[in-house]
């Protein structure tokens, strides 16, 4: 079966942790696909709450070429807590699209991240072969980890450095902070700004400041 969708080779989904301490994570991973040419494709950008969960995760696994899988939640939040196993899970989805898909989808590319380089081997060992990159949950790592990869799975050369994408990315928070109070956006209203919404206001900043090496 051949799934039809104009923009899976620009189409990214985005396989991460929700949490409040994650955010500042995945604000900066937004910013960077997207700076980098990529379409992200996340969750949280439907919130509609009579659709299946792990229909949507399908859908958005089968209609994007590239995908980022962030596994760092295989530990507990808090003692007691157990681990969210939701990321190996969908990491599992996406990887069994590829291997297991028709036409497109056995073109696929993934990127997974942790925290720490070989963490992952202690619960999750039969993908110790596959390459790994290691965050140390810093942003700027991040990014510059992000733009590697992209740099080297996709079509996209003349790429902006990693070190100017985190300045590009330290000015878009600039202009976002100053842009949120002139329109009386609380704390609480910046930290809960839906994805969908945060990801609008990347591609505005990006579309009147176009990057160039």
């Amino acid at each position: 079966m051949t799934h039809e969708n104009h923009d899976f080779n620009r189409n990214i989904f985005i396989n991460c942790p929700f949490d409040p301490d994650y955010k500042p994570m995945l604000r900066a991973l937004l910013f960077t696909v997207i700076d980098c040419g990529l379409e992200p494709r996340i969750a949280t950008e439907s919130g509609d709450s009579g659709e299946v969960r792990v229909q949507k995760i399908e859908n958005l696994i089968r209609e994007s070429r590239y995908s980022i899988h962030d596994i760092s939640r295989i530990e507990p939040l808090t003692e007691g807590d157990l681990p969210r196993f939701n990321m190996p899970f969908e990491l599992g989805l996406d990887l069994g699209c590829r291997d297991f898909g028709n036409d497109q989808l056995s073109e696929k590319k993934c990127l997974i991240l942790e925290k720490e380089q070989y963490r992952y081997q202690k619960v999750l060992s039969d993908i110790s072969g596959n390459d790994i990159k290691a965050h140390k949950s810093e942003p700027q790592t991040l990014v510059r980890q992000i733009r590697n990869w992209v740099y080297e799975t996709t079509t996209r050369r003349g790429l902006l450095s990693g070190t100017r994408l985190w300045q590009r990315l330290n000015e878009f928070y600039a202009h976002f902070e100053t842009a949120m109070k002139e329109l009386n956006f609380g704390i609480a209203d910046i930290e809960e700004m839906p994805d969908v919404e945060f990801i609008e206001l990347i591609k505005d900043w990006i579309k009147s400041n176009p990057s160039a090496l």
